[in-house]
């Protein structure tokens, strides 16, 4: 099956997870070797240089790769940053032979035909991020006002319904609004957030 070509770089924590995703984009992908940038002034030079265009982020969709997500947002511009994460599936890598501390499969586990599904999600939403696409055609963007509005911030139970919305987009629980805010507007627009926000009122994410 032919490559997802991008126009800009992909940044994944290890290369396990970039030999994963090569077989399914076309991009320059670059590892951040775990917590290992969080010391290599030259891998953070790097990135921040390759970014300028706008650059991927994709880590597992665990606390570790909250973390590492979160460091990144202070070396790339927030703005230039396309986050995409993989469904939390339980399993264990078959290098591996135990699971991982939260028992879930990362990006090097989920295997071809999530990754690719991801990143399909993603250029169809942002179709100028394709080699061969122009600009994006404007679309609907979930805003902080939307949250606020709909009970995902600055309420009483607030952080369980960010869970549920996530749940719904299939994103890692326990995101904060500024997160979940930046994840949603990379998936979907805002009539499917609305659609997202109608189910959950009616009970559908419980």
């Amino acid at each position: 099956m032919e490559k997802i070509a991008l126009s800009v770089p992909v940044v994944v924590e290890g290369k396990y997870d970039k030999a994963a995703l090569c077989s399914v984009v076309d991009a320059a992908v670059v590892t951040t070797d775990g917590f290992g940038v969080f010391r290599d002034a030259e891998k953070r030079a790097l990135i921040k240089r390759i970014s300028e265009n706008g650059v991927v982020v994709l880590c597992d969709s665990d606390k570790a790769g909250g973390v590492i997500r979160a460091f990144l947002n202070g070396v790339v511009d927030k703005e230039k940053i396309y986050a995409v994460y993989v469904p939390r599936v339980p399993g264990r890598e078959k290098r591996k032979k135990t699971p991982s501390k939260e028992g879930i499969l990362g990006v090097e586990g989920v295997g071809a035909a999530v990754l690719r599904e991801v990143f399909e999600t993603l250029v169809r939403q942002n179709p100028h991020l394709l080699k061969e696409g122009g600009e994006a055609p404007p679309r609907e963007r979930v805003t902080k006002g939307d949250l606020y509005a709909d009970g995902f911030s600055g309420a009483d139970g607030a952080a369980g319904a960010r869970d549920r919305l996530a749940a719904y987009f299939g994103l890692p629980p326990g995101m904060t609004s500024g997160a979940l805010l930046s994840a949603i507007n990379v998936v979907a627009d805002r009539p499917a957030y609305k659609k997202a926000v109608e189910e959950i009122n009616n009970g559908g994410m419980r």
